[in-house]
């Protein structure tokens, strides 16, 4: 469905219609740059102007199969005249045109598909043209990175509702209760000791057991366990804050992995029933 943006170019607004394939600029704001009270004229005279004819046909020729070049010739002939004028839906009505678009109502007015709209700009100001290309590529920037953040929690969604197939899986991913051995043992750093917490061992100790890969213990987590993981760093933080030695806050690190993990499982089965 398309859609409206806005960007500001020094100080005048300008609406970008966005739709499925192409981005149409408003001319209608464009042209308020140049005479805030009769933009309508002011489009019309670019319009009138042979290079602007010549200019639009070619544009149709390249993207529009469905462009009449018949009655595109007869207006080439006409452009530059004294006598020539042009209006947005005359030439949309003639030539069938789809470069230019022209909207009734609130949000209406002539637009033009960037390529023209960039055109247009440039003929009312050489300055205004790329202060208008500046703030479009940031907008569009904008958007990619929305989608690009829309498409990375698509992905982490896809992948921690992924199908558990039976209690025997479970079992694996839920972290086990670590016992005395576990808490006595000093751990030279943080992350072993969010490991025992998570994984019930060490990452050299996952190292030993699994010699052919290519990992280590965190790259091959789930997306749960990874979630989790993050959890506890935060709260081992707090925990340490806190003045916790290290035998407790592996024991209250061990039972939040546990919950988590165990709740987190809850979520994706009942996920799976809905």
């Amino acid at each position: 469905m398309a859609k409206n943006k806005t960007i500001t170019v020094k100080g005048t607004e300008i609406t970008v219609h966005q739709g499925e394939q192409s981005d149409y600029i408003s001319l209608t704001d464009i042209a308020r740059h140049k005479n805030s009270e009769n933009t309508d004229d002011v489009i019309k005279n670019w319009l009138r102007n042979r290079n602007t004819v010549e200019l639009l046909g070619f544009w149709e020729q390249l993207n529009n199969p469905d462009f009449k070049p018949v009655e595109f010739d007869g207006f080439k002939k006409q452009a530059g005249l004294n006598s020539f004028v042009l209006t947005p839906k005359k030439w949309i009505e003639t030539t069938n045109a789809i470069g230019i678009i022209s909207k009734s109502g609130r949000y209406g007015g002539t637009f033009a598909h960037k390529d023209l709209a960039f055109e247009f700009a440039s003929w009312i100001s050489i300055e205004f043209k790329l202060y208008i290309i500046k703030e479009f590529q940031r907008l569009k920037e904008e958007e990619n990175d929305r989608l690009q953040l829309t498409w990375n929690l698509q992905r982490t969604l896809a992948k921690v509702n992924y199908r558990i197939h039976t209690d025997a899986i479970k079992e694996l991913i839920i972290p086990k209760l670590v016992g005395k051995q576990e808490t006595s043992l000093v751990y030279a750093n943080e992350a072993d000791l969010l490991n025992v917490a998570l994984f019930g061992k060490t990452a050299q100790e996952w190292r030993s057991e699994n010699p052919e890969s290519k990992g280590n213990i965190r790259d091959e987590a789930t997306i749960e366990q990874l979630v989790v993981l993050s959890n506890l760093e935060s709260m081992n933080a707090v925990f340490i804050h806190n003045g916790l030695s290290q035998p407790e806050r592996l024991i209250q690190l061990n039972s939040m992995a546990i919950t988590q993990m165990k709740s987190l499982l809850q979520h994706v089965a009942v996920k799976k029933l809905e």
